[in-house]
C-alpha cells in the first residue's frame, strides 16, 4: 500500500475505473453470446439482436474499453454469421 497521498488516490481511481471497464466488457461479451444464440436458434430475430450488440460494442469503443479496430473486427464477424444464417 502506498504512503504518498497522490499514490493512494491513484490506487482508488484505478480500482474504480477498472471496475467500470470490467462491467462494460462483460456487457459486450454477454451481448455477443446472446447474438450467437439468436443466430443458432432463431435467425429471424437475429437482426434485432445484431443492432443491440453493435451498439454495445460502439459504446465500449467510445468509453475507451475496446480499440476501434477490434470492435470493427467483431462487428464484421457477426455480420458474416448473420448473413450466413439468413
Amino acid at each position: 500500500m502506498p504512503n504518498i497521498k497522490s499514490a493512494i488516490k491513484r490506487v482508488k481511481v484505478t480500482e474504480k475505473k477498472s471496475l467500470q471497464n470490467r462491467i462494460i466488457k462483460t456487457k459486450v461479451k454477454t451481448a455477443i453470446k446472446k447474438f450467437d444464440s439468436e443466430v443458432t436458434q432463431n435467425a429471424a430475430n437475429a437482426g434485432a439482436q445484431y443492432s443491440v450488440t453493435t451498439s454495445a460494442i460502439d459504446k465500449a469503443v467510445t468509453k475507451g474499453v475496446l480499440h476501434k479496430n477490434a470492435a470493427n473486427r467483431k462487428k464484421a464477424r457477426m455480420a458474416k454469421r448473420l448473413a450466413k444464417a439468413q
